[in-house]
């Protein structure tokens, strides 16, 4: 006997769990978890609307979007980098024209020794000389600078495919590409260190023969400082000529620089991604080795006994002749 504290009243103890279901005094009643809040014989509040459909695509299923890139570190100097090509056009065209503007000055020096100038075109050779020589220098210090600044990002992005980070200080490029004198030497042991130990020939080719003109361009700087000092007439304007020279070679060293560059980076001069060849074989022409064969004679006995050599007639058409030698 239990109690019901619900039902206030006494409950029949459970039959045996294998009774038949005649026989047993309980029944298991299936509620709703709300029971207790649903009021008994409450009709639905709506009536149920059309069948529910979708008009697109559901995006609601699970997502699998394509993994985003990694995030490209924040390089300072590829700024300054990016103008390099721009740069070293620029300073060709400067240099050529501070070339062209002394040489124009040698040539009013060589008229003035029989005949007066006017002194209008001595004042325009006079300022084109100065304006170029002040701006040429100038820009030749910031495409050195951009030069450098390529040199060490291109750096970086070789030893980090190899793995490795780059053995050289950045103080340590820096100083090697700007200070005199050293600059003739290390720039190109960094350019050297950039090819690997497996170099692609053209590129080592390249920069041998941009660091050889490297130090001739060096060389020549340093000639026409020291021939700014002559005292005498002729001296001076032997100076002039080859100050002229010495900027012609810096235009030119200019652009060999560009073709370097490009060259390193698998570029013709114009920028243009360079072609790969592909090299195959190829057999020589023919060679006959047999002669070939001509058309057999034919000995033919006459009635006099004499031997006639005629040439076998092989122009039938649409059928092959067949040609016999006959010996005597």
């Amino acid at each position: 006997m239990h109690w019901c504290p619900r039902c206030r009243g006494v409950l029949l103890s459970p039959g045996t769990v294998d009774a038949p279901a005649a026989q047993r005094n309980y029944r298991w009643v299936a509620r709703r978890p709300d029971h207790r809040t649903r009021r008994a014989g409450a009709a639905t509040s709506a009536p149920l609307g059309p069948t529910p459909r979708y008009t697109e695509t559901p995006r609601w299923g699970l997502l699998d979007p394509p993994p985003s890139p990694a995030p490209t570190p924040e390089r300072p100097l590829r700024g300054i980098s990016a103008h390099r090509d721009r740069l070293l056009r620029g300073t060709a065209m400067v240099f050529l024209v501070a070339g062209l503007a002394e040489y124009g000055r040698y040539l009013i020096l060589l008229q003035n020794r029989a005949r007066l100038i006017p002194g209008w075109l001595l004042s325009i050779s006079d300022a084109t000389v100065l304006v170029f020589g002040v701006i040429a220098p100038i820009y030749a210090l910031v495409t050195a600078v951009s030069l450098v600044a390529w040199l060490i990002e291109a750096r970086t992005i070789v030893f980090t495919a190899y793995g490795r980070r780059d053995p050289r200080k950045r103080w340590s490029l820096i100083a090697g590409c700007l200070v005199p004198g050293v600059n003739l030497i290390w720039p190109g042991v960094f350019l050297t260190e950039l090819l690997g130990a497996d170099p692609d020939p053209r590129s080592r080719r390249a920069v041998r023969i941009w660091w050889a003109a490297w130090v001739f361009s060096g060389l020549l700087l340093i000639a026409a400082t020291l021939w700014r000092d002559a005292s005498t007439l002729q001296a001076e304007a032997d100076g002039v000529s080859f100050t002229g020279f010495t900027n012609l070679c810096a235009a030119g060293f200019a652009i060999l620089t560009l073709w370097m560059v490009h060259a390193l980076e698998g570029r013709d001069l114009r920028g243009d991604i360079r072609s790969a060849h592909r090299w195959v074989m190829a057999a020589d022409p023919a060679q006959i080795v047999i002669a070939p064969v001509e058309p057999g004679a034919v000995v033919v006995r006459d009635d006099a006994g004499h031997d006639e050599v005629e040439r076998a007639d092989s122009g039938r058409t649409g059928e092959n002749t067949q040609e016999e030698v006959v010996a005597k």
